[in-house]
């Protein structure tokens, strides 16, 4: 969730990349606003579709990895110290400045506290209530980040955006399916996983554009395999010990991780949180369907009428046209 350059102003690397900010084309021929915005929205897209079916994955990749004898502890440190080592590499090879000062402090946090955070309590929650309840609560965050963003940043609603929230919202409930029942333990993990990931996401729709989206994912790639690596060290490892758990960590860590942020927060530049987070909700619809096709899951009718809400909901979003401030 496209990456933004190391040397221009942060403000504009990503819209300069394709020339939309500065109106031209790749030619140096002139455009029309419209046309650029258009044009950035359409990359925007891009880039959270690319993301959704990043982290989308993720889900079926963990349970190889669990069959394979890792757990959970193991497999976030690796998945965020390989990825993150990975980053930081590119970062050099490209020449990329590291985020300081206030900008790193808040990366650092986003990683260490937002992340960990929020996958304690969904983890949590799933002891305590089913899947399906745990994963609908945690996919009422692109609803509160769009409250959220029209509180703090004074931003207008329509009712058309409200509406694709709305649906994203309706639609992630019957791709889900299955059982929703949990204890009031589970209900509160289950929505504070949703908050922390909202507040993560609007801290970091203001910060990515001071760093760049592929510096602001490394830091936060290496905070989060710090707070891991710690709880690992006090546990003790379960490293996978087999070519189908290393490929599945390696899945993980590249296409679930690397991929999958980068695309958001670039995504997140283009479209602002409250479109970004909406449209992420094609995160669940592509597990079922990868679930489908790699593990015999079976897709039933509610399923496929979540499915082609979601899609409803994201192709509004997409021809529409950014927020009023």
């Amino acid at each position: 969730m496209a990456d933004p350059r190391a040397a221009p102003p942060a403000g504009s690397r990503a819209r300069r990349a394709e020339g939309v900010a500065a109106g031209l084309t790749a030619s140096g021929t002139p455009i029309a606003p419209a046309a650029a915005s258009a044009h950035t929205r359409l990359v925007g897209c891009a880039c959270i579709v690319a993301s959704a079916a990043g982290f989308g994955a993720m889900p079926i990749l963990a349970k190889l990895a669990y069959a394979e004898g890792v757990d959970l502890p193991s497999m976030l440190f690796l998945r965020f110290a390989l990825a993150g080592v990975l980053m930081a590499v590119l970062m050099r090879l490209r020449g990329m400045r590291w985020p300081h000062g206030r900008t790193l402090l808040l990366l650092l946090a986003m990683g260490s506290l937002g992340y960990v955070g929020q996958s304690f309590c969904y983890f949590a929650a799933l002891q305590h209530a089913t899947a399906g309840l745990t994963a609908l609560l945690l996919y009422l965050y692109p609803a509160i980040v769009t409250v959220l963003a029209a509180v703090l940043a004074r931003r207008r609603l329509s009712l058309l955006r409200l509406l694709a929230v709305l649906a994203a919202l309706v639609g992630t409930g019957l791709a889900i399916g299955g059982s929703l029942a949990g204890s009031p333990l589970g209900i509160l993990l289950g929505v504070a996983a949703a908050m922390i990931y909202s507040i993560y996401i609007l801290v970091g729709e203001r910060v990515t554009p001071l760093a760049g989206a592929m510096p602001s994912s490394t830091v936060i790639m290496l905070a989060a395999a710090a707070v891991f690596g710690l709880m690992v060290c006090w546990q003790g490892p379960a490293l996978p010990a087999s070519p189908v758990a290393w490929a599945a960590i390696g899945g993980i860590a590249l296409l679930s991780t690397v991929v999958a942020m980068i695309t958001f927060f670039a995504g997140m530049e283009r479209l602002g949180a409250a479109d970004a987070a909406t449209l992420s909700t094609l995160e669940p619809l592509v597990t079922v369907v990868l679930a489908a096709v790699f593990l015999g899951e079976q897709i039933g009718g509610w399923q496929l009428a979540g499915g082609t809400i979601i899609l409803a909901a994201v192709i509004v979003l997409a021809r529409s046209q950014p927020a009023a401030q």
